[in-house]
């Protein structure tokens, strides 16, 4: 039997700090059956709690052994009823998950969850109304739903590669860390370098003023250029 001081699944972040106690025997199924007055809560409490649990990704598997919106492990699914609705929670619709937390509810009560206080989960007699449809039909919309955002991955990974690879060929990082624009012109500043002595080397008419009039895209203090820089000379 299950021990009504059990916890279904791992300590939140925030609950971290405290020591838990664990099922102490093993997990019985049991039909799932409508919650009662007296052990219920509305579905903006259960959102709630859903959101500290799992960002309110209700079809969330990250492979921790904990599922679904509102992180069942695989044995307490099982024993409130779960099963009847999918293999796992995670497989199973919102309305379907919520459905088997009342009944969890009702067998070992809110600190079955450990973000039930962020949650603010509690007995509070109000029933959800929610429609949990019949057995295995949510269990292909997650697996549909999952190849998408798979395909989604690459494209995001690739794109943050990539940028640091494009700001590289635009910018100069300064010894400060700062990135400052690089410039395409036909002159690269060198350590020691100031725009008065470049102007002076390169022979540019008008002097530094002329040559910070040219590269005034790129340098916007006359006292401060870069190495790497490229600055036009005419």
């Amino acid at each position: 039997m299950l021990n009504s001081k059990g916890k279904h699944r791992r300590p939140s972040k925030a609950a971290r700090i405290a020591t838990l106690a664990g099922v102490t025997g093993a997990a019985v199924a049991v039909p799932l059956m409508g919650a009662t007055n007296a052990s219920a809560a509305s579905v903006a409490t259960w959102d709630a709690v859903a959101q500290c649990e799992s960002g309110g990704n209700w079809s969330i598997n990250t492979g921790n052994g904990y599922y679904g919106g509102l992180q069942f492990s695989q044995s307490s699914w099982a024993a409130a009823g779960g099963t009847q609705y999918a293999s796992r929670a995670d497989l199973a619709s919102k309305d379907q998950q919520i459905a088997t937390a009342e009944k969890l509810l009702d067998m070992q009560g809110p600190g079955a969850w450990a973000c039930a206080g962020a949650g603010g989960l509690t007995n509070d007699g109000v029933d959800p109304g929610v429609n949990p449809g019949g057995s295995g039909q949510s269990e292909s919309k997650p697996e549909q739903a999952q190849p998408e955002r798979q395909a989604e991955q690459p494209t995001t990974r690739s794109e943050q590669r990539e940028a640091p690879k494009a700001e590289s060929k635009k910018t100069v990082t300064t010894p400060t860390g700062d990135k400052v624009r690089k410039g395409d012109g036909e002159y690269k500043v060198k350590a020691g370098d100031t725009l008065s002595k470049i102007a002076q080397k390169e022979d540019v008419k008008g002097g530094w003023s002329k040559l910070f009039k040219l590269n005034d895209d790129i340098v916007e203090d006359a006292n401060l250029i870069f190495p790497g820089q490229q600055l036009h000379l005419k």
